[in-house]
């Protein structure tokens, strides 16, 4: 890369780490403190949780639209903007309906399709899948660092302190945007790749190979978003672990989680089976919502917590290589708007429907939900046609969680 180009992808990989932050910070603990507002109700929780996938989901291609009209960095600094003053918004909230008006505006800041296509517009096309797994990278460690940091900012601060945090990282993230990230030349237009097509959309949802991808994606997400509504809970309540010390226990199962994840990646690529390590991804994902949904053993409970990560980043990672594997000629940006807009509906639906089964119908419910889907996922995968390239699945990680 020359100069411009490791300054462009550093700065945009930092700005992404950050705003990913802000939204994953509050995954861990929202369950768990906003349950204090006399308003709360599981119901309302999951819908605090999820909304902003709703938004995310609406909003990413109309965004990455505006910007190849008004130009990348003003719709970046305008999405900044809207997250930060969400996340304002639910730190002064004192009701449910406060923090989800506030947690509606941080999803309306849409920005991920528009950063990754400034990422096309400031490197070259020979340096550009370098710079997407770069800046992808990114995401993967702000989740990482989300899931121990949030706790620790909400043991000294509460929920509110954890949203004001959120929203001077967005404030830093427009300071990144102005003083460090180089401005293009020219829109995106030369890297229809990378951008949505409006022609390609219908296209993108009628192709078989990606709607079972798109789903795969939005089950992923259900799934995710539905046990962060069961699981703080649960280490409070049946484990005694309090809501203070809750990093001690995400930052060993992401670590260990990591090195579960290096069997599969060798297997898969060096092993030559890729289909199997996929198959195998899902039914870790399976038995960890067994586990966690039946155990109140604390080796078990643990176990399952790690089986689920092992699971959850693997194929995080591996569904976006394969949609770029899967689409047809030119419309890898389509492919890839459409996927990410059903990886937030998938979160979306999670958080809102996983809490109205949570609150009418009982966790043993939603377990048996989220079971099924993923059991449905895996009759999906096992009974598709096996691509004619199946060898060379590299994992990349996805452009926004």
């Amino acid at each position: 890369m020359t100069g411009r180009e490791r300054r462009a992808v550093g700065s945009l990989a930092l700005l992404y780490c950050f705003r990913m932050l802000g939204l994953f910070m509050v995954l861990p603990l929202l369950a768990l403190y906003a349950s204090d507002l006399a308003d709360a109700t599981p119901t309302m929780i999951g819908l605090a949780l999820g909304i902003y996938g709703l938004t995310q989901a609406i909003l990413q291609i109309p965004f990455g639209w505006l910007s190849d009209r008004v130009g990348r960095k003003p719709v970046i600094i305008f999405g900044l903007l809207l997250f930060a003053l969400g996340s304002v918004i639910a730190a002064m909230a004192d009701s449910m309906n406060g923090i989800i008006l506030g947690r509606t505006l941080q999803g309306s800041g849409a920005i991920a399709s528009t950063v990754m296509a400034l990422v096309a517009d400031l490197t070259r096309e020979e340096q550009r899948t370098k710079a997407m797994a770069l800046v992808g990278i990114s995401i993967g460690l702000s989740f990482a660092v989300a899931m121990v940091l949030g706790p620790v900012v909400a043991a000294v601060g509460g929920l509110a302190g954890v949203f004001w945090f959120t929203a001077v990282l967005a404030a830093v993230g427009i300071g990144i945007v102005i003083l460090l990230v180089p401005t293009p030349h020219s829109a995106s237009g030369d890297h229809q790749e990378e951008g949505a097509r409006l022609g390609f959309i219908g296209r993108g949802l009628v192709d078989a190979g990606l709607v079972r991808l798109n789903f795969g994606v939005f089950v992923l997400h259900f799934i995710l978003v539905a046990c962060f509504l069961v699981l703080p809970g649960v280490l409070e309540q049946t484990f005694g672990v309090g809501r203070e010390q809750h990093w001690m226990v995400y930052l060993p199962v992401l670590l260990l989680s990591v090195v579960g994840m290096v069997p599969l990646m060798i297997l898969a690529e060096r092993g030559k089976r890729p289909r199997q390590m996929f198959l195998l991804g899902i039914a870790l994902i399976f038995a960890a919502i067994g586990v966690l949904g039946f155990t109140a053993t604390n080796l078990l409970f643990y176990g399952g917590l790690w089986l689920f990560f092992v699971g959850f980043n693997y194929l995080e990672a591996t569904l976006p290589s394969l949609v770029s594997k899967t689409v047809f000629a030119g419309g890898k940006g389509t492919a890839m708007g459409v996927y990410s807009s059903c990886q937030f509906m998938g979160a979306f639906a999670g958080g809102a429907g996983g809490g109205w089964l949570l609150d009418h119908l009982g966790s043993g419910v939603l377990t048996g939900v989220c079971l099924a889907l993923a059991a449905g996922w895996w009759l999906v995968v096992q009974t598709a046609p096996v691509p004619k390239d199946v060898t060379n699945i590299t994992p990349t990680p996805l452009t926004e969680t």
